[in-house]
């Protein structure tokens, strides 16, 4: 076994990797750039060497001072993690001439399945079922037009190296083609070093299934089930879960059968997941072979009870699989939702800055179940431009798809983040979503149920008096705080009216409240004329200024995110967002006299959506421009966004050039 290896990644993974090595009593070395030099995997790791600026290309895909680094530091192998130089066949040549042992397959099953025109080959070849396309290379966007039109659309453009749901793009039309020729072209060489792209026919509402295979140096090759990946947005997976409440077992044999055979011929020797589409019909068809440990590795991990990064370094090191095939048992149900510094409201664009507060639920048993977080971020971390925008990957496990649902509804509930902008509301909207809890998936799920954007709902019915009684409890207990202020003047003690108007987003409710601190608090609903409706009994621990009110509403545990606000609170639960206000009669009747601030009128003005740098200016001053037109590219975390206009109109200024680096908001240009 090795005493020490070289982690050649950075954020979660390299956390998590690091969690592996420690167990096996290895000593790990962290590679940092100038970015992440107060990142929590130099932290973590027991030594920590620097290679370069922040741009990926200037450090994190220099082979060479990977190299340096274990030479440096006497590390014996190297992992990889997933992205950058995991599926570089270059990168495992010049360990493997160095001395090094490559934590991943053999350079050739790199060559052959790593890249995606090459797996297409093999897998033909295999007598694997793939997807229609062209497996050659795409000389040009004339050529890709071409293509496009013979395999007919839509089509799927992608980049031949790397993964992640960069470099690739749907057309569906000419137009959308030579678009998606040039933008993932551009992503796949600033991401990858790799500007090949491939074209081929896109499955209309299909469903991704992967099977996670599993090899070692001795020709043993086992299957560890599938995982569904099919909730996705700009073809990068959001929401994972194992087993797919698609397959029953005959499809999950033949599946995985068929990844085996398909690793086999290569020789595979590490982890590596085998790619499907799959139709509803439960019919499939290979789409790539990922040599690498996977993002969503955590929850086949919790439904096999196998540690893969543990298995990885075993089979490296040249033990033999102590695991068969038989042995493998799928227990339970895991869900992993991505924790995004991206904004949801606005298209889910990428955000930048510090995370002022960060505070995950607490990992271990929980409600029947299991939390796990893998991170590679703490309080005060900053997420940076320069990387993906990936906080965290929050998995519950739990005995039923359902369960494990209900679990990760909870986990998000309980998940403080503030600082930047996050995808919390929206996952915690899709666990609530009919379609996603009935199962009923496909990767235009998120496309098809969220059409206009993501907006929060807002609560009506049991969840608005829920609210309602958690924004009054919460009223109610800091006025029973400030009676026991000290010192305060002498008089008749203060009475505060037992009667509430709470305005819950647009609902208005008027209750009564009764309780002490220490005990329980009842809110009890009013109807017309002052009839006593519902009441509701509440226990919590909760003090002024936690960020979640966490507690038991008629003896079932519920978890709400509370910001406070002037005179108010912002409320989130279960996807469910309001403002809430919680008034006296008097101060109702006061507030309703307050007028109402209107927004700024910026119809004439292009903002920058995210922070990002210009990477093109389309148009000019004075220019004529058509609602759709490209007006320019802004890049933001390896992702290269087209802003277009809303509307026909005439450009006035140019504010930004190429290469300008702007803030969110920031003006580009005016219109006239």
């Amino acid at each position: 076994m090795f005493k020490k290896i070289l982690i050649a990644n950075r954020g979660e993974i390299a956390c998590r990797i690091i969690k592996s090595a420690r167990k096996l009593g290895i000593k790990t070395v962290a590679v940092y750039s100038d970015a992440d030099t107060d990142s929590l995997h130099v932290e973590m790791a027991d030594e920590a060497v620097g290679i370069g600026p922040g741009p990926a290309t200037q450090s994190y895909l220099q082979i060479d001072k990977i190299v340096e680094a274990c030479r440096a530091t006497a590390a014996q192998a190297v992992h990889p993690g997933y992205g950058f130089l995991s599926e570089r066949q270059a990168f495992a040549i010049a360990l493997e001439k160095a001395g090094i042992v490559f934590i991943g397959p053999h350079a050739r099953a790199i060559a052959a399945m790593g890249d995606k025109i090459e797996s297409k080959k093999a897998a033909a070849k295999a007598k694997v079922s793939t997807v229609p396309g062209y497996l050659g290379e795409i000389r040009d966007a004339k050529h890709a037009l071409e293509l496009a039109a013979e395999i007919g659309y839509p089509v799927m453009i992608k980049a031949s190296a790397g993964g992640g749901g960069k470099g690739m793009r749907i057309a569906f039309n000419p137009k959308e083609a030579e678009e998606g020729f040039s933008l993932a072209r551009s992503e796949a060489r600033s991401s990858f070093g790799d500007d090949r792209v491939f074209v081929e026919k896109f499955i209309e509402n299909p469903r991704h299934i992967e099977i996670q295979v599993l090899g070692d140096k001795h020709g043993n090759v086992i299957s560890l089930g599938e995982r569904e990946c099919s909730i996705q947005r700009r073809n990068q997976k959001v929401i994972e879960e194992a087993p797919s409440p698609l397959l029953d077992p005959k499809t999950r044999r033949a599946m995985g059968e068929q990844a085996v055979a398909l690793a086999k011929t290569v020789g595979y020797d590490s982890a590596g997941t085998v790619e499907f589409v799959a139709g509803q019909d439960r019919s499939f068809y290979f789409l790539e072979m990922n040599t690498r440990l996977q993002v969503e590795h955590p929850v086949t991990e919790l439904v096999t009870g196998i540690d893969l990064v543990e298995q990885m370094i075993r089979v490296a090191a040249g033990e033999k699989l102590k695991i068969r095939q038989a042995d493998v048992r799928l227990n339970g149900w895991a869900i992993e939702s991505r924790i995004y510094a991206e904004d949801p409201y606005r298209n889910f664009l990428p955000s930048i800055g510090r995370l002022t507060r960060y505070r995950p639920p607490q990992e271990g048993a929980a409600l029947g179940g299991t939390i796990r977080n893998d991170t590679g971020v703490c309080e005060g971390a900053e997420i940076s431009m320069y990387y993906d925008p990936m906080i965290a990957k929050l998995v519950t496990h739990a005995p039923t798809r359902e369960a494990a649902i209900d679990l990760q509804s909870h986990a998000l509930d309980t998940f403080v983040l503030d600082g930047v902008e996050h995808n919390i509301p929206f996952l915690a909207a899709v666990m609530q979503h009919p379609r996603w809890r009935e199962g009923r998936l496909s990767t235009g799920f998120i496309n098809e149920e969220f059409r206009a954007g993501f907006k929060p709902r807002a609560p009506e019915g049991e969840a608005l008096q829920l609210l309602a009684a958690v924004a009054i409890a919460i009223d109610h207990l800091g006025n029973a705080r400030r009676r026991q202020i000290t010192d305060q003047m002498g008089g008749p003690a203060v009475r505060f009216a037992s009667r509430r108007i709470a305005t819950v987003g647009t609902g208005r409710l008027e209750a009564l409240v009764e309780g002490t601190l220490g005990a329980p608090i009842k809110v009890t609903f009013l109807g017309d004329k002052g009839k006593r409706r519902d009441t509701l009994e509440l226990r919590s621990d909760w003090w002024p200024g936690a960020p979640v009110w966490t507690g038991m509403v008629h003896g079932k545990p519920v978890s709400v995110q509370v910001r406070p606000i002037l005179n108010g609170y912002d409320l989130a639960h279960r996807g469910l967002y309001a403002r809430a206000y919680v008034y006296t009669e008097q101060e109702a009747a006061l507030a309703a006299l307050m007028p109402k601030k209107a927004p700024p009128d910026t119809s004439k003005l292009l903002l920058c959506p995210m922070p990002g740098l210009v990477k093109a200016i389309n148009v000019a001053a004075g220019q004529q421009i058509k609602a759709g037109e490209a007006l320019c590219v802004v890049e933001a975390m390896k992702m290269e966004n087209i802003l277009r206009a809303e509307r026909d109109g005439i450009v006035k200024a140019i504010k930004a050039k190429p290469g300008d680096s702007l803030a969110v908001d920031a003006v580009i240009m005016e219109f006239a």
